[in-house]
C-alpha cells in the first residue's frame, strides 16, 4: 500500500477512485506519565511519553485506512489528512484521525 498527502503519486497513474477511507484511534494517557510529562514540560524538555502515544495512535489509524482501502480493492491512498486532538474529561485522551481517498494505481 502506498500513501501520499498529495492528490497524486508521482510516477504512477490513478486508474480508479475507490472511495474515502478513515481511521481513528483514541488512547488514554496514563496519570503517572501525565505527571512526569508535566514536570518535563516545566523544564522545557520534550514529552517522550506523549510522543510515544501519538506514534502508537497514528500507526493504529493508518492500519485502519489500509484495511478499508484493501477491502475496496485499492493499492494506494492519496490526499491523506492527519489530525490530532485531545478529547475526554480534562483532555485526558489523545485522538488521531486519518482520512484519504483510496485509489488504484498503475
Amino acid at each position: 500500500m502506498k500513501y501520499s498527502t498529495t492528490p497524486t503519486l508521482e510516477g504512477h497513474t490513478i486508474t480508479e477512485y475507490c472511495g474515502v477511507v478513515t481511521g481513528e484511534a483514541i488512547l488514554g494517557a496514563n496519570i503517572f506519565r501525565d505527571f512526569f510529562a508535566g514536570i518535563r514540560d516545566i523544564v522545557g524538555g520534550r514529552s517522550g511519553a506523549y510522543e510515544k502515544e501519538l506514534r502508537k495512535a497514528r500507526q493504529l489509524a493508518f492500519e485502519e485506512i489500509e484495511t478499508q482501502a484493501s477491502a475496496l480493492g485499492a493499492n494506494a491512498v492519496v490526499g491523506i489528512d492527519i489530525d490530532y486532538e485531545t478529547v475526554g474529561k480534562d483532555s485526558s485522551m489523545l485522538m488521531v484521525s486519518v482520512s484519504g481517498t483510496a485509489v488504484k494505481i498503475q
